[in-house]
């Protein structure tokens, strides 16, 4: 039975929005209230913003405490403001492209074959014990007592607790492979947080756990993540180094980081000059369901040098002569293949085809999604502000009046920012009465791939100017043009 549904129907795109909500493309709070009998809700827009209606904190200048450029622009810019040592509030703009970054990497451990779930902040730390791991991990773990004197952990990883959830759920080989994802926060003690969300102690973390009846079967489930998470940092926009490393607290013994390069990074890093050249996403198709294939695609990926400061191989690079670079980076992240180091001290076995029993084994890999927000900074950035690529970024376009006084130019971007809107096109329009300057600065601070400004000339002579933030290039083109080139 249809239900009656209010809402407020929007001068601007003639569409509606609910009753409670103000329509972000025309801000009007005298749009007429009229009931409409409904089977469905709208889709609430959440593509579009007013500025004058946002909440963008952006500051003039940098903070004194801030050390290195991704942590000062994430403050100016409005994205986090810290609530305490190493914690952050994820302001509108900055949660939108944490967002963004969630989704591509969401997208990409499903194309892989992984299943996504939800595990809690909040272990037992009985978990950790039965894995040797409790007074093992150190104090960079923040460990609880309830109220009826039971310990838990804030879990700065899983491996222990799912392998145990695992494990009453499979008996049979049958069940066998499986991989598990989640996207939940996690917390590290650090001693000394710094450098914003690059070392915060609390973050977002994207953690999946493979388990396999052998070896064999968890190297197939190992590549597939590798091959996962080359295409998640080339949609990013990212070069990001596949690079053997150490296994540490994790244990296991095969590993490889990935490194984006930044001046700021916090590993020096050495590799092949081949590793220069940004791929596109699609370079790293592969069939994931070819054992073979998958490994020499491995193979292939890793058969250039690339090594971190701690894995130098000097011999390798005496050998690349000029060929060799040297870099600074930031790890993004991080591979583990472990055996049965969590399976075995659980007793988890499963029933093998002849019915023998068989400790499974496993790998997990992460990936620091809130720290992604700093990394694609410190790699993409100017002396005016933030780049966002375009897949990440927190809207597509910015558009500017320059005159908030001028009728003319408001109107014309009232109806760019409306036409926007209805194509699907993510926009900002910043229709504050501030100096056209300042509005240009902000939108240059930001970081918005693209930017339309609107002005009292260009109007008079029918032309808008589109800019590219990524190179500065800016054009005069007619609305329609404008348009074109913003919705193709």
């Amino acid at each position: 039975m249809p239900r009656t549904l209010f809402w407020r129907s929007c001068t601007v795109t003639r569409g509606f929005a609910p009753a409670q909500l103000l329509c972000v493309a025309c801000g009007d709070p005298d749009t007429i209230l009229r009931a409409v009998a409904s089977g469905e809700d709208a889709p609430l827009q959440r593509a579009t913003m007013r500025w004058s209606r946002a909440f963008l904190p952006v500051l003039k200048e940098s903070p004194a405490d801030a050390q290195i450029i991704s942590h000062k622009l994430m403050l100016r810019a409005g994205l986090v403001r810290q609530t305490a040592a190493g914690i952050y509030a994820w302001l509108p703009l900055g949660f939108r492209v944490l967002r963004k970054i969630e989704e591509i990497v969401r997208e990409e451990q499903d194309r892989a074959g992984a299943i996504e779930m939800l595990m809690p902040t909040l272990q037992a730390a009985d978990y950790w014990r039965a894995t040797g791991r409790y007074d093992a991990y150190g104090p960079e773990m923040l460990r609880i007592t309830d109220r009826q004197e039971r310990e838990l952990v804030y879990g700065p990883t899983n491996e222990d607790m799912l392998t145990a959830i695992v494990q009453g759920s499979v008996k049979s080989y049958r069940d066998l492979p499986r991989t598990l994802y989640h996207i939940q926060w996690k917390f590290r003690d650090e001693i000394r947080p710094r450098f914003g969300v690059m070392r915060g102690r609390e973050f977002l973390m994207k953690d999946a756990y493979s388990f396999d009846l052998d070896e064999a079967g968890a190297r197939i489930s190992y590549n597939r993540m590798f091959v996962a998470y080359l295409r998640t940092f080339a949609r990013m926009g990212l070069r990001a180094i596949p690079m053997q490393a150490d296994t540490g607290p994790i244990g296991g013994d095969l590993s490889h980081e990935f490194i984006i390069l930044a001046p700021s990074g916090e590993s020096e890093v050495l590799f092949h000059k081949s590793w220069e050249t940004l791929r596109a996403a699609e370079d790293y198709a592969v069939d994931a369901d070819d054992p073979v294939a998958l490994q020499a695609f491995v193979d292939s990926m890793t058969a250039d040098y690339a090594a971190t400061d701690e894995k130098r191989d000097e011999a390798r690079e005496a050998e690349l002569g000029g060929d060799l670079r040297q870099s600074r980076g930031i790890e993004v992240g991080h591979i583990f293949y472990f055996g049965d180091k969590y399976t075995k001290p659980l007793g988890f076995t499963v029933s093998g085809q002849g019915g023998q029993p068989v400790t499974p084994v496993g790998g997990s890999y992460g990936i620091g999604v809130s720290r992604l927000v700093g990394a694609i900074i410190e790699a993409s950035h100017d002396e005016a502000g933030i780049i966002w690529p375009e897949p990440v970024a927190p809207w597509r376009v910015g558009i500017v009046t320059m005159r908030a006084d001028d009728q003319p130019s408001v109107a014309a971007a009232d109806d760019l920012f409306a036409r926007l809107a209805s194509a699907g096109v993510e926009t900002l329009y910043d229709d504050r009465d501030e100096r056209g300057g300042a509005k240009l600065a902000s939108m240059d601070l930001i970081g918005l791939p693209w930017q339309v400004i609107v002005g009292p000339r260009g109007i008079a002579s029918g032309t808008v100017e589109l800019k590219r933030r990524s190179t500065g290039e800016r054009e005069e083109l007619s609305m329609e043009s404008a348009l074109a080139r913003l919705t193709t």
